[in-house]
């Protein structure tokens, strides 16, 4: 029992080591895209198209990597695909051809999508095994990784490195230190069939009816974080005037407020409620790109950026909260269901914010999030946990 315990713990450290090695990944792309428009000659209409692109190919990797886990593992899946997309990091820095760049990020969307999808049941069938909540860990894992990409973007651009040499050597230090991670995923020995049964649950029929108000918020919180992981460099550089090192603290402040509020946001969950959270985050973060939209310099930007992210961060686990309470008899469809929403929200973050930035200001760009994130606010009440909604509806008979 002490040796399976054990294994079940390396197991959990080697998986939040994953997430924490993708949080980094994904920021170095999103923390330079200013400089991968210089590089290729991108021009801001084209922007986003190449970033539609990426969350498109990613849930066509997420589906397809359903047939790959039922062939092999999770386990399997994911060694192969962290690698690879740190592969496909330094291709996006090596180019100089937007074909080149177009494969790139193809490869980049695919990969992605499938690591995402490898990394989350793996999650869920550790959460199983524990018989506790745990994948919010992960999650913090995430954004702590984040805070390491941007600060090492940050210093590449203060260093004045180019991109070539910034993601390949990046990819030189992630691609090791994600095959040794590898070597300690949890396999049958850890999950026995954990995996098998969170799958089985999943493709129980789950009515969509009763989520669609928190497929909305998801969406939403996505658009929100889409937009500021993709543009909120570009404004500070192209709006704001800022050097490239500086406009990369932006993304950095983002992310470490999201760290610190989701470190601290199940003690104010506990303490004021969900529904009380989830209003102040989404009010916040409007705030936040209001801010934002009027900032006259960069730190001003910064701060504004830093806010937001403090706003957003207890959205999103308080959604995957919110749907495990409303069917607790098919929790883990329900998160498969919700979590499908942050491909929406990244596939309309991007273009909207790309597109209104392109035909007027990018000021302007940022009240379009802005008036979303306050869809939440008529929403929240669909956090409160069950017996206070039904508390309030009267009683049916079945």
């Amino acid at each position: 029992m002490a040796e399976t315990t054990g294994r079940l713990r390396q197991a959990r450290a080697a998986l939040a080591a994953s997430f924490l090695l993708q949080g980094a990944t994904f920021a170095l792309l999103v923390s330079c895209i200013p400089e991968i428009q210089r590089r290729y000659g991108l021009d801001d209409s084209l922007l986003p198209v190449f970033l539609a692109a990426v969350p498109i190919l990613a849930g066509a990797g997420s589906i397809a990597s359903e047939a790959l886990v039922r062939r092999s593992s999770p386990r399997t899946v994911l060694r192969v695909v962290q690698p690879a997309v740190c592969l496909a990091l330094a291709a996006v820095g090596v180019g100089t051809a937007l074909w080149q760049l177009a494969l790139a990020l193809a490869a980049f969307g695919l990969l992605v999508g499938a690591l995402d999808a490898s990394m989350n049941m793996l999650g869920v069938g550790l959460q199983h095994r524990y018989g506790r909540s745990i994948m919010l860990g992960f999650h913090a894992a995430f954004s702590l990784g984040g805070i390491a990409g941007a600060a090492v973007a940050g210093l590449g651009a203060h260093r004045g490195n180019p991109l070539s040499v910034l993601f390949a050597g990046s990819a030189a230090v992630l691609i090791p230190a994600a095959l040794l991670v590898g070597t300690r995923f949890a396999g049958p020995a850890e999950l026995g069939d954990a995996v098998e049964q969170a799958a089985r649950a999943a493709g129980r029929a789950v009515p969509w009816r009763p989520l669609l108000p928190l497929c909305l918020a998801m969406a939403v919180a996505y658009i929100a974080d889409a937009s500021v992981s993709n543009y909120s460099v570009k404004y500070l550089t192209d709006t704001l005037h800022s050097p490239d090192d500086l406009a990369k603290l932006s993304y950095l402040g983002y992310m470490l407020a999201m760290l610190a509020g989701r470190a601290l946001g199940d003690r104010g969950v506990q303490r004021f409620g969900a529904v009380a959270v989830v209003r102040v985050g989404a009010a916040t973060a409007a705030l936040g790109f209001a801010a934002a939209a009027v900032a006259p310099a960069p730190w001003a930007g910064i701060a504004a950026f830093t806010l937001l992210g403090l706003g957003i961060c207890a959205i999103i686990p308080q959604v995957f909260a919110a749907g495990g309470r409303l069917m607790p008899a098919d929790s883990d469809a329900a998160v498969a269901r919700l979590n499908l929403f942050n491909y929406v929200g990244f596939l309309v973050g991007s273009p909207l914010v790309g597109a209104i930035g392109d035909a007027g200001s990018y000021r302007a760009a940022l009240l379009a999030p802005m008036l979303l994130v306050l869809v939440i606010l008529p929403l929240a009440g669909h956090f409160a946990p069950a017996p206070a909604r039904e508390s309030k509806e009267p009683a049916q008979a079945h």
